[in-house]
């Protein structure tokens, strides 16, 4: 029963991954996103907090704290796959800017895929996969929806704004589906994981890089600053997964300490929002009451 539940998680993540990118394709501002990709400061910093400190935070943690190795490369596998496809959510939840919610997802979904063939067999320890084993589930989930959806927006975009709510609809059904199936699995894990260190540190994981990123955001305006910080606390526990589903003997607890990040990230991302919106907020009175024009 254990082995039909799995692959049927299986799937459910498959159809997660794929439905959510050809969702963002298919209502993907692509001139937004383009003009987003024309800021040097904030791809810049975009693409050194995803793929350069996210990771080497996440790998850092796993110094200082012992963690055991499932659970920190878990961790690490976390900290290589920055922006869940809630992003635009939450991004209009803290009030930021939703046209750098697409460009942020795109450079999270395009350097994700660059990024783990080559990060995965040099920074997970225990982990035996091929940089190619890595790199075929997100070039077939990842690149490819996204590339047929912003393809049917750009060629029939009739057709893709007909489409895209019953692709929004679909992938939400298995999401919840896919949700049930982690707790009906890997529900004793989560508990199993209490007194391990395992929530400890992805809490400091996620507190830290949000906090950090948007501290740091170096004359950013509020509302592209909440949109990367909140890309950052958002992981793409999909991509995150499927080194560990396409590799073989891999413990299980490894697994946990991925799916462990989905409500982890949520309450993170949740937190967050509201704060970033009320920081929004002031910097709008703010430059009101001096009449100076509010950054966008």
């Amino acid at each position: 029963m254990t082995d039909l539940l799995t692959i049927l998680l299986k799937i459910t993540v498959v159809i997660f991954m794929a439905g959510n990118l050809l969702d963002l394709g298919l209502r993907l501002d692509v001139k937004a996103a383009i003009r987003g990709l024309r800021d040097v400061r904030f791809v810049t910093l975009s693409l050194l907090w995803a793929f350069v400190l996210c990771p080497a935070l996440a790998w850092g943690l796993t110094r200082v704290i012992p963690l055991s190795e499932p659970y920190a490369m878990g961790l690490i596998l976390l900290g290589l796959t920055p922006c869940a496809p809630l992003l635009p959510m939450v991004a209009d939840r803290a009030r930021g800017d939703l046209n750098y919610a697409a460009t942020f997802m795109l450079l999270a979904s395009v350097g994700t895929v660059v990024q783990m063939p080559f990060a995965v067999p040099f920074m997970v320890e225990g982990l035996t996969v091929s940089g190619w084993a890595v790199a075929k589930p997100l070039l077939i989930l990842v690149v490819i929806p996204l590339v047929v959806g912003v393809g049917f927006q750009i060629l029939w975009p009739s057709v893709a704004a007909r489409i895209q709510p019953f692709v929004k609809k679909g992938t939400g059904v298995d999401t919840i589906l896919m949700l049930i199936l982690v707790v009906i699995i890997y529900g004793k894990g989560f508990l199993g994981s209490i007194g391990s260190y395992a929530i400890g540190t992805q809490a400091v994981f996620y507190l830290v890089i949000t906090a950090a990123s948007y501290a740091l955001g170096f004359g950013m305006p509020p509302r592209q600053k909440s949109v990367m910080s909140l890309g950052l606390c958002t992981r793409n526990c999909g991509s995150a997964l499927a080194p560990l589903f396409v590799a073989a003997d891999v413990d299980q607890s490894a697994i946990v300490m991925v799916t462990l990040g989905i409500p982890m990230m949520f309450i993170s991302a949740l937190i967050a929002a509201r704060l970033f919106a009320a920081r929004t907020g002031q910097s709008v009175s703010l430059a009101a009451r001096v009449g100076q024009p509010v950054s966008h």
